[in-house]
């Protein structure tokens, strides 16, 4: 996401080759909510639209062990919370499943409203959601991870610590709804201690 989203080089074309770029570059495995089904497909779309190269992002390995595939259900590549946490065609929605884990849910905005907020060209709000998003999802990812065991009880302490750390240097930095965030979070955890000591 652009740091400043007011600045005109930050087009949706630049976004999504930069995207591409540094994913085709470096083959991170990557994690979302819902992503299979919207954000990998719509990237796909808006980039055939521009006209743009995946830049070894759309590339399928020959065998899963050659390389990351984000178009393969089997595959590592891609990692769909909502497919995980759901079954059967249903899952879960983020902000519940973020809520009831104690992580802050959705904080203002709802994804039913960017179209809105795009056509009214209020796009710091939509940075500022993006930016609730991404770290709700990390957090349910460290949190699953713990789960699965990928993560013992202390990776998964240090994760949380890392999260509030990068929010409080964003802060620093002039990310100001992100103190919003903070309380929110604080406020869910203490809520969820309160009932569980009750």
């Amino acid at each position: 996401m652009p740091s400043d989203p007011d600045d005109p080089r930050w087009t949706e074309r630049h976004i999504l080759d930069s995207f591409l770029k540094a994913v085709g570059a470096n083959h991170p495995q990557l994690v979302g909510f819902n992503s299979n089904n919207a954000d990998i497909p719509i990237i796909v779309q808006r980039s055939i639209i521009h006209g743009l190269d995946s830049h070894g992002f759309a590339e399928r390995p020959d065998k899963p062990w050659l390389g990351m595939d984000y178009f393969s259900s089997s595959s590592d590549g891609s990692i769909d919370l909502g497919q995980i946490l759901g079954r059967w065609g249903t899952m879960p929605r983020l902000d519940e499943i973020v809520t009831l884990s104690g992580i802050p849910g959705k904080i203002d905005v709802s994804g039913a409203t960017v179209w809105q907020l795009w056509i009214e060209n209020r796009l710091r709000d939509i940075v500022n959601y993006n930016d609730f998003d991404a770290l709700s999802t990390y957090l349910l990812w460290a949190r699953t991870a713990h789960f699965a065991g990928l993560l013992s009880d202390k990776a998964y302490e240090i994760e949380q610590v890392c999260v509030r750390e990068l929010i409080g240097r964003e802060i620093e930095a002039g990310k100001t709804h992100l103190v919003r965030y903070l309380a929110r979070w604080d406020e869910l955890l203490e809520l969820i201690a309160r009932r569980r000591d009750a």
